[in-house]
């Protein structure tokens, strides 16, 4: 399966029981196959930040763990604060973290965006930049996140696909260092208790799976008006929005990946189950901004305001990145949520709703 046709979201199944709706796939068996898999080339990396260009000599004798992220991915996002902390904790006793940045959208592929997310996530371990998807392909890799540990021999010992089971990972990080005669591995394993964006997902009240805004992908367009793919249209939104349905008010443009809004006044609105919702969204002109308001069952969205908006619900898209615009305390209900970008006549193209 090739990663153009894979929703980062289908590491978890959706289940709307009385259960919860989303679980890790598990873990990928050692076997013999598996334990043949060495090393991959990086010769493949368009660009390298935070080092020289690496090469399988350079990692002769050490652990190395890669980590495929892109950096708008939420699901990577919450496992990056475990990432970090292993780089520094066992830098010295010979693991080498190198993040391998696939891009799923076309402007993760530039190289500011890039540069810029790992400023701003303090990621100071080296990082493969893979915008021709050589080394994702060299470990036919389909995921984000996705873990491959490597022995000091250059073996694969070791991978995760998805977040979670941090204790494991570490656990086999510690155990191929100390085959490496690493007798001073530092004890403990590392606990930690990430805020922000980087907290841990609400599982338990999670019934919003991810959903791409192209006509490719999305599901649950409620708008009754025909979908002209790559044209205009002037849409409505229905009364009757159900959960995980959403609509477009306002004249925009539905393309394969993205829609793009053509006159100002467009609203996106979204019925959702979850403590947390994102959105993948930047202006349409470089180098411009877009102002916005958001409202939850009509009204400002107060103590329920996610990072890149105010109490009031309004925010401002500044660049092409993922924005959380909720983050609910208390008890989690259905909620309306409405996203309108009432000022600009420059466009916002919007790819991509995510939960947790």
């Amino acid at each position: 399966m090739s990663k153009q046709f894979v929703n980062r979201s289908v590491i978890f199944l959706t289940v709307f029981t009385t259960l919860l709706a989303f679980f890790s796939l598990a873990n990928a068996q050692v076997s013999g196959e598996f334990t043949q898999k060495m090393k991959p080339s990086l010769s493949g990396a368009t660009g390298w930040v935070n080092t020289q260009p690496l090469n399988l000599k350079d990692l002769r004798g050490k652990v190395v763990l890669i980590d495929f992220w892109t950096y708008t991915c939420i699901n990577w996002r919450r496992t990056l604060p475990y990432i970090r902390e292993w780089a520094s904790k066992y830098k010295d006793q010979e693991l080498v973290v190198i993040g391998v940045h696939t891009p799923e959208f076309p402007f993760e592929k530039e190289t500011d965006n890039v540069n810029s997310a790992i400023k701003e996530m303090h990621i100071s371990y080296p990082v493969a930049v893979d915008n021709n998807n050589a080394i994702w392909e060299s470990l036919q890799n389909e995921y984000w996140p996705a873990l491959y540990l490597f022995d000091a021999k250059g073996k694969l010992r070791y991978q995760k696909f998805g977040e979670g089971d941090y204790q494991e990972s570490e656990l086999k990080i510690r155990e191929l260092l100390k085959e490496t005669a690493a007798a001073d591995v530092p004890g403990g394993i590392t606990t930690l208790q990430p805020e922000g964006i980087e907290a841990a997902a609400d599982w338990g009240n999670l019934r919003s799976p991810e959903n791409y805004l192209g006509y490719f992908r999305t599901q649950g367009f409620a708008s009754r008006e025909t979908i002209h793919p790559d044209k205009p249209v002037v849409f409505s939104v229905p009364d009757d929005i159900q959960l995980n349905q959403w609509a477009l008010s306002g004249e925009w443009k539905m393309s394969a990946g993205k829609i793009v809004m053509q006159k100002k006044g467009g609203k996106i609105v979204y019925r959702f189950h979850a403590r947390d919702l994102h959105l993948i969204m930047g202006p349409a002109t470089p180098g411009t901004t877009v102002k916005f308001r958001v409202l939850i069952d009509g009204k400002p969205p107060g103590p329920a305001h996610g990072l890149d908006i105010d109490s009031d619900g309004n925010g401002t898209v500044t660049g092409q990145r993922m924005y959380q615009l909720i983050r609910q305390p208390g008890n989690i209900e259905d909620k309306i949520f409405e996203i309108e970008f009432p000022e600009t006549e420059q466009g916002v193209e919007v790819y991509d709703f995510t939960f947790g």
